[in-house]
Order: structure tokens, then sequence, then C-alpha cells
């Protein structure tokens, strides 16, 4: 096209033996050109120059938000992911729909819930035809890439460049012969960047940072040797993922890409311990994400707007400059990251253990939250709940088994995530990790009545029909060989 644009104007010129062609008749007749090719100018001389933001999103796996030094733990190590937070901006409710990975990345990379785009169940797929964020940018002029752990299928529908190394931990020589690459080309650029920190085994991380007898836990869990050891593993391991944060942002400032880069952080869903991931208690579902982009986000700024992981995708294209595809369920909160005060009144959540490892047959559960109160829906609560860290061979969950024998709290704990009831209520403002349920107090009964409605007014609008949809979900689970 840029040769035709030089072309057209030679031959202009040799045609009508003009040498002081009018600029206004030449760019008419470069446009028209342009619009022959369905290319515009200003498109044309955004990518020419990058003018676009470049976008790296870094995700982590099972990180629980207040396990970060930024959002106040106390005893993590996160120097590098504290430092971006004060130089950005850090949102202090963002939430998810799911807390298990498969479901929670589709969510992010189509702007669709879980039932909505059919990727719900674990280790699951969306369905045919719809469109995700890498094709979005592809088409808005971008270059997309993604390293790390993947749990996105089909494959074909995720049209990155799937950059060398390992596949499930960041490789921080590839990454850097990516960026080298986009720098000298100057290519606006999508760098989705998955590491499989800190989702157990937690087998890395300097150990020695941790003492595991005077860490803070939370109040959820009970405290035994196990609990405590596991703790310090698992904290160990979000510092490693602290160090590659660190490694993926000098990255950028040596290639002098920061002053047009929004770099993204965020934690995903909470950690593997009870009443976190796979539940829809906000150590589950309540994500940090920090945004810092140069010249936009105010240094150190925070926001307690309410936003979803269905979110990024619609804000990401508008970021971009690009359209918004319609019928997405995500909005675009742009407005929040320069600093409006725009809000969602509710988020919504969904569980299904159908298909985990270790699950019960089913036991699906649904919620929804405003900015006070938070009601869970438990479908069959007849129904065990159980996973992968309720067996017996479990360290953890087998020192509550013993510590149970002696301990009333224990016995409590155990009973509370195994056995709940139909609904739940929870005061977030004076109860944040969820531990009295209110949904008998008549005190409340307006607010549960108010809250039961919205529930159901969502499920209907992604056409969850609750038991009979998770009775589905082994339909909806990836399996390379029938697909």
């Amino acid at each position: 096209i840029l040769i035709g644009l030089v072309g057209s104007e030679m031959c202009i010129r040799d045609r009508y033996n003009i040498d002081n062609l009018d600029m206004d008749v030449m760019n008419i007749c470069k446009t028209q050109l342009l619009v022959m090719a369905g290319v515009t100018l200003s498109s044309i001389s955004a990518v020419a120059q990058n003018t676009l933001p470049n976008i790296i999103l870094v995700i982590a796996d099972d990180c629980r938000m207040g396990d970060l030094g930024c959002y106040g733990s106390p005893d993590a190590v996160t120097p590098n992911i504290d430092r971006i937070a004060s130089e950005g901006l850090k949102f202090n409710r963002f939430f998810q729909a799911t807390a298990m990975s498969s479901p929670t990345r589709h969510c992010l990379l189509t702007g669709l819930y879980p039932v909505k785009s059919g990727a719900y169940p674990n280790h699951t797929f969306i369905d045919e035809g719809v469109k995700t964020l890498p094709y979005y940018l592809k088409k808005a002029g971008y270059r997309v890439a993604m390293q790390g752990k993947r749990h996105i299928a089909p494959l074909e529908a995720f049209p990155f460049e799937y950059l060398s190394g390992d596949y499930k931990n960041l490789n921080i020589p590839d990454l850097e012969l990516f960026i080298a690459d986009v720098a000298v080309k100057k290519q606006a650029f999508f760098l989705y960047l998955a590491s499989n920190d800190p989702h157990s085994p937690w087998t890395r991380g300097n150990r020695s940072l941790f003492d595991a007898e005077k860490l803070t836990l939370p109040p959820t869990l009970v405290d035994t040797k196990e609990t405590r050891k596991n703790y310090a593993n698992y904290l160990a391991e979000i510092n490693q993922l602290d160090t590659d944060v660190g490694k993926i942002d000098a990255l950028i400032k040596k290639y002098n890409l920061d002053e047009n880069t929004v770099f993204i952080f965020t934690s995903e869903q909470g950690h593997q311990f009870p009443f976190a991931k796979w539940t829809c208690y906000d150590a589950g579902l309540q994500t940090g994400f920090i945004v810092r982009w140069k010249g936009v986000t105010m240094p150190g700024s925070e926001t307690d707007a309410m936003c979803e992981y269905v979110d990024v995708t619609p804000t990401l294209l508008d970021i971009a400059g690009a359209s918004v595809p319609k019928g997405l369920d995500g909005k675009s909160f742009l407005p929040v990251i320069k600093g409006k005060k725009t809000n969602k009144e509710y988020v919504f959540g969904i569980q299904t253990t159908r298909g985990i490892a270790n699950g019960a047959d089913y036991y699906g559960i649904r919620s929804v939250r405003n900015d006070k109160f938070s009601y869970i829906l438990n479908l069959t609560p007849e129904v065990p709940f159980q996973n992968i860290i309720t067996r017996k061979q479990d360290p953890v969950w087998f020192s509550w088994i013993n510590e149970a024998e002696n301990d009333i709290f224990a016995k409590q704990q155990i009973h509370k995530y195994q056995y709940r009831p139909k609904e739940e209520l929870y005061d977030i403002i004076n109860d944040p990790y969820q531990m009295h349920n209110l949904i008998d107090d008549v005190k409340y009964a307006s607010e549960v009545k108010k809250l039961r409605r919205q529930l159901q007014r969502w499920m209907d609008s992604q056409g969850d029909k609750g038991q009979e949809t998770e009775m589905r979900a082994l339909e909806h689970k990836w399996n390379p060989k029938k697909h």
C-alpha cells in the first residue's frame, strides 16, 4: 500500500507534467487509494510509527490477592509487584467469575462469562464461533504473543504467536528474543504471560525468606504445623513469581518500551488451601489487579471500583483504539484507568466441581456480590463438597482431621468447608473472611431477596439452568483426542 502511495504520486505528476501538485488534490488521490485497500491513513500512520500502546499482561496462577505485599500481606516478599503498584493504579475490588484456572482464562480472553462462552468446567474450551482477545487485537494491527501456562482451547481460536520455552513456566531468555524483535521493528504488541507460580506443588522460590512459625495465617485456616509449612512454601513461590515480574519489567526498560507500554499484573484466583480456590468466597474470586501506564495512571493511586475479568477484553480493545464487538458481557473500565469514578453494582460467580480432580460428581455454586454483601447459592447442599485437597493423603487436610479430634475450631472448619447450607449471606465489610453466615437473620431478609433476584436474572441471561447446566459440564471439558 505504501509503495502504491508513492507510485500514485509519481504517476499523477508524470501524467499531468506537474511539479508542484496541490497537496489537497494529492491527499485526495492518496486517500482514495487507501479506501480501495480498506485501510485508513490514520491506521497506517499508527502502525508505522507504533503510536498504539503496547500491552503486557502478566497473570499468576492460584495466588490469593491478600498474599501480596501491596495488598496487605505482612509476610509476602514481593518488591517488584509492590513497586509496579506504587508506579501505577491498584484495583482493590477486582473479581473473576470462577475460581479455577481454565474457565478464568477463557473468561478474561473472551469478554464472556463462563456458561455463555461454553467454558465453565475446568480444563474446558470455548464454543465454536467465539472470538477472542488475540483475534481482535491482531485485526487491530497488533502482534500478539503468549508464553507460559496455556489452559485455553481450542488453540486455533486463540491466534497467539506461541513463544518457545517451558509450557508452564516463563522463560526470560526466550522472552527477550521477542521483546528485542518488536523493539527493532517498532511493532505494537500484546504480550500475554501466564506464569505457573504459585500453583502447587510449591517447589520454587527462596524458602529461607520465610519463618513458618511466625506467619500470619488467614483466620479461616486451621493452625497446624503442616498448614504453616505449606503456606511458607507457597509464599516462597510467590517470591519467585515476583522475581520473574521484575525481570519482565527490566526487559521493557532495557529496550526503551516502558514509555509506551501498558503493564498489567493480576493474581488470578485464590490459593490451594480451603475456602479459596474452587469456591465463590472472596478469597477465591477476588483478584489483585494492577495497571501501570505512564502518563495515564497516577503513581500510587488506588480505586474501589468493582470490575471483573470479563471486562478485560473490552478494556484492552478500548486501550488499543479498536471497536468493542457487540454481545460481550464485559464493559470497558478504561475510564477507571484514566481516573474517573465509575462502578459496577454487582459482580457474579460460578463454580463447577464436576470433572475436577477428586471432585464430587456434582456440586454447583453460584454467587452475586455488591459493595456490602455477598450472596452464595449452593445448588446441591446435600452433597459433600470435595476436591483434591480434601483427600486424606493431603498433608494439610490430614492435619486438620487429626486436629479436629481435640479442637472445636478445626472440627467446625472441616464441616463448614464440606457441608454448606443452601444459601449463604455475608457482610463483607465487617466480615471480610466470610466466617459468619447471616442467611437466617431476618434483619437481612430484604437484602437476600434483592441479591437472589439479581443472581437469577444473571443466570437467565447466561442460559445457566443451574443443576441442569452442572450435569452437562463433562460435555464442555476439552479432550484433544475427541476434538
